[in-house]
């Protein structure tokens, strides 16, 4: 069940954290969330789409896998440990097992982008407010098509996405069901689990979400 909370609060539940996209060569696409507050507490889950449009879940708790399910469009909702840790150069995720994982992903991170670089410039109290991300959002769709600063999700709620700095992902390396992804690839065509995908190049960015 989704976390009990006062009325107050189910009107702007805000999740601070971070969002890596990415495309592979070997066709999945995954955007994994890296939250370090949120009402559901710490936690890290992985949105998988498959080169056939097959949308997957990757949530470490029943109640990550009903808030997130009922925020958000899959096909599939598995329920399996997920974790993510720093690694020389970048971080590494993995889903499941410690010997098995059904994912273990590889990430190189790279310096500001210029995306990023632009955030830099918006106040952080500007930047996270949905009412700023409610104007913006024509003009992100725009400059980073296939993105979205706010929109409808599920559940009858309005969701806003602030991003306050972006990195450039530069390699990936890894294992998706026993089978190795490839190289890094961009996220397209844009994922579809909800409004807006993450940008098309991969990218690490910092990101308060709204829901409200």
């Amino acid at each position: 069940m989704p976390p009990r909370v006062s009325r107050r609060a189910r009107t702007d539940l805000r999740f601070t954290g971070r969002i890596a996209g990415v495309g592979t060569s070997r066709g999945p696409r995954f955007v994994v969330g890296m939250w370090e507050t949120s009402p559901l507490g710490r936690f890290v889950d992985v949105m998988v789409e498959d080169g056939a449009g097959h949308r997957i879940l990757l949530a470490p708790s029943p109640d990550v896998a009903d808030f997130v399910s009922a925020t958000y469009t899959f096909d599939e909702v598995r329920f399996l440990p997920v974790s993510w840790r720093k690694v020389d150069g970048g971080l590494r995720v993995v889903a499941g097992g410690p010997t098995e994982p059904v994912l273990d992903l590889r990430l190189g991170i790279g310096g500001i982008s210029g995306l990023g670089m632009l955030l830099r410039a918006v106040p952080s109290a500007f930047a996270t407010a949905p009412g700023w991300l409610r104007l913006i959002d024509p003009i992100a769709r725009v400059l980073v098509p296939g993105s979205a600063t706010a929109g409808t999700a599920g559940g009858d709620r309005r969701e806003y996405y602030g991003v306050t700095l972006a990195r450039r992902i530069v390699s990936l390396e890894g294992t998706w069901e026993g089978a190795d992804l490839g190289v890094l690839a961009r996220l397209d065509p844009p994922v579809t689990f909800g409004f807006g995908s993450a940008p098309a190049s991969p990218s690490l960015v910092d990101v308060t979400t709204t829901i409200r």
